[in-house]
């Protein structure tokens, strides 16, 4: 199966274009040749209309071009006719989407008053239990009976009606259906998603897109991947846009690097026709981080300069690091390749600011200097020969060819040659004459060096496009712990507030990590409320649940073990729940 035209050469793929609400006033065509359309969600409580028209009136305000509100009841939906109408009154024309889960009578309702109903089949026909049981064809076939009865109605109303649908997978919400069939797995998400699909299209119904989000950018770029195959295979009426976003990617430099990792690489593939990025964060946060990363995309993936169209050295839909001999790297006898660490290479510009500052206990710090290495460049788009398995390889400076498309070019070169040699990963291969603005730098090399990580390509990085030193080796570990080769760092997984949203998420993170940060290699979930809670935190260690107003429920893995507790007295419950495990330390007295 492809998933692309062309894993090397830009080219966007080429998907049906639907209508969101009028677009004579203020409504969108989306997908096609229409451009990326940026989106975000409000943080308010749905039944807050003041609140609701404000939020919205602020993200128009910075370039938002679709609003998503929650609508978890049949209440909540009904006064999106309020927030609707005093939106209109205002001059106002933003399409807005109802964000419905566990309600197809809240989806029913709210499809009268908004441009589009999102629905989740993982929860929208389903109570999610997590039970354990097998189903004949049968059985399962009469389990698909059942949704078609639940969901067939939404899809006739929104033919009525003039509505777009969103048909929105989460790697955390699948139903028990699909879990006890594909598994946790993107094949699982792929085909939830397909069931609604066929269920809208056997009723004509095509206005639609998907989404297949996680909170892992490897998982989601999998998902992506095997949904634009799938859909490719299924025929070319089936070529629905697609809505990326890495969910709960959390706040500041963490989130923005998740979210620059799974869009980006996806985008540079050309697959995406809207986008949002989830930090939790003030809402019109997300938009500016969607515009900067949307600018970096033709600069990181087009080309005029032909490329060959060599095998892959990858699967693009199941993730496994590619192999390689170990190698000496450099300082402290540092080795990469094999089951080493993904290592972390500096220039000795950089080096020589930030070495004076490093202290013995100092987890960020370089492991080799660049100028120092025994290192081959090449050029992959012409046959070279390498010396032996463990000569260190990587891309030679200054070629016209996006960093992406170069490298993966060279995992190809290499397996088309035999070989096995490790790669050192650059997120450039030409300086910017005047260094970029550390926000920008941020987002190109982390869809550079992330999207590469994420096919298997990689065992030493190196991060130039930021100019100042210490930023720039935190930047290369914040990358590799993100994409998930690395952890130096607690690990979060944080929802960006919405509605639903039991407690303050920003202020409720903030207090958690002032508490958490030092505790290395340890995973904690943040979630507003239980409708992504339990599976998204499935591969985390401890999650902080909103389970009703006030109280809070604490989790290991995905099973809720403590119930109700007061929301003042949650975190220090949550430092004893991590201690009761084994995996509390004090923190350092000299860092903390």
């Amino acid at each position: 199966m492809k998933y692309c035209d062309s894993p090397y050469q830009y080219r966007r793929r080429v998907s049906r274009e639907i209508v969101i609400g009028d677009p004579a006033s203020g409504g969108l065509r989306l997908g096609g040749s229409q451009p990326v359309v940026m989106q975000s969600m409000l943080t308010c409580d749905t039944m807050d209309t003041a609140a609701c028209v404000q939020q919205t009136l602020e993200l128009v305000e910075v370039g938002c071009q679709l609003v998503r509100i929650t609508a978890p009841t049949v209440k909540d939906a009904a006064n999106l006719e309020a927030v609707v109408s005093e939106l209109r009154a205002r001059g106002c024309r933003i399409p807005l989407v109802a964000d419905i889960h566990f309600k197809p009578e809240a989806a029913m309702e709210a499809a009268r008053w908004v441009e589009v109903v999102r629905v989740n089949p993982g929860n929208y026909a389903d109570s999610k239990k997590f039970n354990i049981r097998e189903y004949t064809d049968d059985q399962y076939d009469a389990e698909l009976g059942r949704i078609d009865q639940k969901f067939t109605p939404l899809v006739k109303l929104c033919q009525e009606q003039g509505r777009a649908m969103r048909i929105g997978t989460n790697h955390g919400s699948l139903s028990d259906r699909i879990m006890n069939r594909f598994g946790d797995t993107p094949l699982g998400m792929v085909e939830s998603a397909l069931e609604f699909a066929r269920i809208a299209r056997a009723q004509g119904y095509h206005n639609f897109k998907f989404s297949m989000k996680s909170s892992n950018p490897k998982v989601m770029i999998e998902c992506y991947r095997l949904l634009a195959a799938r859909l490719a295979a299924l025929g070319e009426d089936w070529n629905y846009p697609l809505h990326l976003g890495v969910t709960e990617a959390g706040e500041g430099e963490d989130g923005r690097i998740k979210s620059a990792i799974g869009i980006g690489s996806l985008l540079c593939d050309g697959i995406g026709d809207t986008i949002r990025v989830s930090l939790t964060e003030d809402s019109p946060n997300e938009i500016a981080v969607c515009r900067d990363l949307l600018a970096q995309i033709p600069l990181l993936a087009n080309s005029s300069v032909p490329v060959p169209e060599l095998p892959l050295s990858y699967d693009p839909f199941h993730y496994e690091r590619r192999p390689t001999p170990e190698v000496e790297l450099g300082l402290d006898g540092v080795r990469c390749g094999g089951s080493q660490l993904i290592r972390v290479v500096v220039t000795r510009a950089t080096w020589e600011k930030v070495a004076p500052k490093i202290r013995p206990s100092d987890d960020v710090r370089p492991e080799a200097v660049y100028e120092d290495l025994n290192l081959l460049e090449v050029d992959p788009r012409e046959d070279f020969t390498v010396p032996c398995d463990t000569q260190l390889v990587t891309v030679k400076d200054g070629l016209p060819l996006p960093a992406i498309a170069a490298f993966r070019l060279l995992a190809a070169r290499l397996r088309r040659l035999g070989l096995r040699n490790p790669i050192l990963l650059k997120d450039c291969l030409t300086l910017e004459p005047v260094p970029l603005a550390p926000n920008i730098a941020l987002l190109r090399a982390s869809v550079v060096i992330g999207s590469l990580l994420c096919d298997g390509i990689g065992d030493a990085i190196l991060v130039r496009g930021e100019a100042g030193g210490g930023q720039s080796l935190r930047l290369a570990f914040n990358i590799l712990q993100a994409a998930g080769c690395r952890s130096f760092k607690t690990d979060y997984v944080a929802c960006p507030s919405c509605g639903r949203t039991l407690f303050n998420l920003q202020t409720v993170t903030a207090r958690i990590k002032s508490r958490t940060a030092h505790l290395k290699g340890v995973k904690i979930a943040i979630m507003g409320c239980i409708v992504n809670g339990p599976g998204e935190m499935a591969d985390a260690d401890f999650g902080y649940v909103g389970g009703a107003p006030g109280k809070i429920n604490l989790y290991v893995g995905k099973k809720a073990v403590k119930f109700n507790i007061p929301e003042g007295e949650a975190v220090e419950r949550l430092v004893d729940l991590i201690r009761e495990h084994g995996k509390w330390v004090e923190p350092d007295p000299v860092t903390a």
